[in-house]
């Protein structure tokens, strides 16, 4: 569960990322939004911690600044909303020095980041 300075940090994120234009344009495509619908938030929470982990958690990622898609699943498309997508955008955005793995609290903490993108966009657009 998130404690209260977390929260903070997530909405203050949230707000910063908003004046960005390139961060800002971002949103789920209809079958993303199904798709995290239909799949559930523990799901999709357990699909952030796994990609970040995978993609952008080692110390020197694999063709780091190329390796998370635009498209294809609703975390995706997050990460590039958060920037969580590559550990330059992680190091400007957040903070997070490049050169070294994440830890698992930094990965709890930026899939926190995530869900909270996703389920905005997901109540700015309500199911048919």
């Amino acid at each position: 569960m998130m404690d209260r300075d977390e929260a903070v940090w997530i909405e203050d994120t949230m707000r910063r990322l908003s004046y960005s234009r390139f961060r800002s344009k971002f949103v789920l495509s209809d079958k993303d939004r199904a798709y995290a619908r239909a799949k559930g938030k523990a799901t999709i929470d357990r699909h952030a911690c796994e990609l970040l982990r995978s993609r952008v958690g080692d110390a020197h990622p694999l063709k780091d600044g190329k390796q998370t898609p635009w498209r294809g699943h609703p975390v995706f498309t997050a990460q590039h909303a958060t920037a969580t997508c590559c550990r330059g955008c992680i190091e400007k955005w957040h903070h997070i020095p490049q050169g070294r793995e994440l830890t698992d609290e930094e990965i709890r903490r930026l899939a926190d980041l995530v869900m909270a993108w996703i389920e905005r966009d997901l109540t700015w657009h309500p199911a048919a």
